[in-house]
């Protein structure tokens, strides 16, 4: 029987919140009618971009001093990660608010920044995500069927016990996408 995407995403942000929570708290609800699917892409493209700057060694603390602009680029990675989780949605009715979402997405990874420098970062990832989005530069368009590829299969190897890769296989390609993203606004 196959599941609906909706629920995959749920069970998918269930299964990583659980994983990313201590001994000391508590447990999240198991019960999936409890999730909502687009606050589920919400989390899941916060965590792989979490994933991501984990997996490619980045330091956006020093970077928020340093380079500050490279803090929009991680903002543009999760925001494309968004869309890709949530493309698959609006076959079942599901329409993403991009709005909300970059906000939620910024405020969740750059959480205890002052709000100018959130909203600093929110339009300049913002622009970055429309630029990788609209351009017909084959690197770029390979880049979005990459990321476009690697969620989805991030999101089956999560739910599908038959996936043919394990969550922990595909995080570091997410790191290695993030550090080819990063390079190329780098060298701008």
């Amino acid at each position: 029987m196959e599941i609906q995407y909706s629920k995959r995403i749920k069970l998918m942000h269930a299964l990583c919140l659980a994983e990313t929570l201590r001994d000391d708290e508590a447990k999240p609800n198991t019960d999936l009618n409890q999730y909502d699917a687009l606050a589920a892409a919400d989390y899941l493209s916060c965590y792989i971009t979490f994933k991501a700057i984990q997996v490619a060694e980045r330091s956006p603390l020093a970077e928020r001093t340093e380079k500050f602009d490279m803090l929009s680029v991680y903002q543009a990675y999760a925001l494309l990660a968004y869309a890709f989780l949530t493309m698959p949605l609006t076959q079942e009715d599901i329409s993403p608010n991009l709005q909300v979402a970059q906000i939620t997405i910024a405020k969740t990874l750059f959480s205890g920044l002052p709000d100018a420098e959130l909203m600093e970062i929110i339009e300049s990832g913002f622009h970055k995500f429309q630029l990788i989005g609209d351009a017909e530069v084959e690197h770029w368009m390979e880049f979005r069927e990459n990321l476009d590829k690697l969620t989805v299969a991030f999101v089956i190897a999560g739910t599908e016990d038959e996936s043919p890769h394990e969550k922990e296989e595909i995080l570091p390609l997410f790191g290695q996408l993030l550090s080819q993203l990063c390079e190329a606004f780098e060298s701008e």
